[in-house]
C-alpha cells in the first residue's frame, strides 16, 4: 500500500497532499555531510557568520527535531512505495517540544531556537454570527499542555484583508494592550505585509524608535486561468545579524517596505523565501509533498516554505488535519508571529488565489 494512500479523495483536489509515513520508517541514522551548511547562514545579511554556541551541543528537548534529522528525514521521496504494515492505530504526531513560555509576548517575536523545530496547532472557529465570513484563529503549542500563543481575525469594514493578531484570545481590539500585529493585504488579495505592533509612520517619535517594523510579506502568484493545482508562494523576511537577531526593517512610507524592496530588487538585510514545489503522483493523481505526518489531509492550503539554496531545510510547514484544524511548524529564523501570519494570509478567501 502507498505511503500516501490514507488521504482520500487526493485526485478530486489536485492539491498538495501529505505523507503518512510512521515514524519507523525513518529511523535511519543521519547522514552526516561535511560540505552542508549552517542554515542560520543563510539567513545572515552582512557581518561576521554565526559563531557555534557551546548550547548547540546540548540534547534538543524532547519531541524537537535537529537540524540534521529534518533535512535527512524530508529527503525522502514521498513518491517511493514503502513496505510499510497497514495499522489501524491512528498515527500520533510528534508533540513540540518542552517550550517554557514565560513572557508571551517577547516568546512570540523571538525567532526559534535553531536546531529546534517549534510544533503549533492552528484551530479556525467559525461559531457565532459572523464567523463564516470572519472566524477566528487560535495557535497553540501541539503538546499535552496546549500552551495558547495567538489568536488572529479579520477586521470587519476594511477595504481590504486586515486581520489583527493578539496575545490574549479574547480581545482582539486594535487599541487593546494585547494587540501584538496585524496581516494587511492588497486590494487583489495577492500580496501581504506583517507588521508588529509599532505606531504607524504618520505617528513616529523624532527618533523614529516607536515605527512599526515590518515582519514579513507574503506574494501568491495569480491563477488567473482558475487552474487548481498548487499554489506558489514568495515569502520575504528581515535577515539576520551577526548576532542571529532579526535586522529592524522601519519603512517611512510604502516605497520603502518588504514588497517595494524586493520588487525592486534591494535586498539589502532581506531574505527571499519559496513554496517548496510539490511533486505530480501518477498513482494518486495529485501533488504530493512529505510532511512527515504531521499533514493527514489534502489541501491547496498545505504547503512548506525553504530557502533556494537549501531545500532541505524546512523554514515552515502549514497543513490540514482536520476541518478546521491544522499544523503549523517553524525553523529558525522565523518567530511565531511571523508564521501565523503566513498561515492566515493561506486562508484569505480571494478568487486569485484559490
Amino acid at each position: 500500500m502507498s505511503p500516501m494512500s490514507p488521504v482520500s479523495p487526493v485526485s478530486l483536489t489536485a492539491a498538495t497532499s501529505s505523507d503518512e509515513e510512521d515514524d519507523s520508517d525513518s529511523s535511519t541514522k543521519p547522514i552526516r555531510s561535511e560540505k552542508k551548511k549552517n542554515p542560520a547562514s543563510l539567513f545572515q545579511t552582512g557581518g561576521d557568520p554565526p559563531k557555534e554556541k557551546k548550547s548547540k551541543k546540548k540534547v534538543p528537548p524532547k519531541g524537537a527535531e535537529s537540524e540534521e534529522e529534518t533535512s535527512e528525514t524530508l529527503q525522502k521521496n514521498s513518491n517511493k512505495k514503502g513496505k510499510a504494515k497497514k495499522s489501524k492505530k491512528k498515527e500520533e504526531r510528534p508533540p513540540s517540544p518542552v517550550i517554557e513560555v514565560e513572557n508571551l509576548e517577547e516568546f512570540v517575536l523571538q525567532p526559534a531556537p535553531q536546531g529546534v523545530t517549534v510544533k503549533c496547532r492552528v484551530t479556525r472557529d467559525k461559531k457565532g454570527m459572523d464567523r463564516g465570513l470572519y472566524p477566528t484563529y487560535y495557535l497553540h503549542l501541539d503538546n499535552d499542555k496546549k500552551v495558547f500563543l495567538l489568536a488572529g481575525r479579520k477586521r470587519k469594514k476594511s477595504k481590504t484583508s486586515n486581520y489583527l493578531i493578539s496575545i490574549d484570545p479574547t480581545d482582539l481590539s486594535r487599541g487593546g494592550e494585547n494587540f501584538i500585529g496585524k496581516l494587511r493585504s492588497n486590494l487583489m488579495g495577492t500580496r501581504f505585509t506583517v507588521f508588529d505592533n509599532g505606531a504607524n509612520p504618520d505617528r513616529a517619535n523624532a527618533d523614529w524608535s516607536n515605527v512599526r517594523q515590518e515582519l514579513s510579506a507574503v506574494v501568491y502568484e495569480t491563477n488567473v486561468l482558475g487552474f487548481k493545482g498548487p499554489r506558489k508562494m514568495t515569502v520575504i523576511i528581515p535577515g539576520m545579524n551577526a548576532d542571529c537577531e532579526r535586522v529592524p526593517i522601519r519603512p517611512r512610507n510604502d516605497n520603502d517596505g518588504l514588497l517595494m524592496r524586493w520588487q525592486n530588487r534591494n535586498m539589502d538585510n532581506v531574505i527571499e523565501l519559496h513554496n517548496k514545489a510539490p511533486v505530480w503522483n501518477d498513482e494518486t493523481q495529485s501533488y504530493v509533498l512529505n510532511f512527515h505526518g504531521r499533514v493527514t489531509h489534502a489541501s491547496v492550503k498545505n504547503f512548506q516554505i525553504v530557502h533556494s539554496s537549501d531545500p532541505d531545510y524546512i523554514v515552515m510547514q502549514f497543513g490540514r488535519v482536520a476541518d478546521d484544524a491544522f499544523t503549523m511548524d517553524y525553523n529558525y529564523p522565523l518567530c511565531a508571529v511571523q508564521a501565523f501570519a503566513i498561515a492566515l494570509s493561506s486562508f484569505d478567501g480571494k478568487l486569485a488565489c484559490e
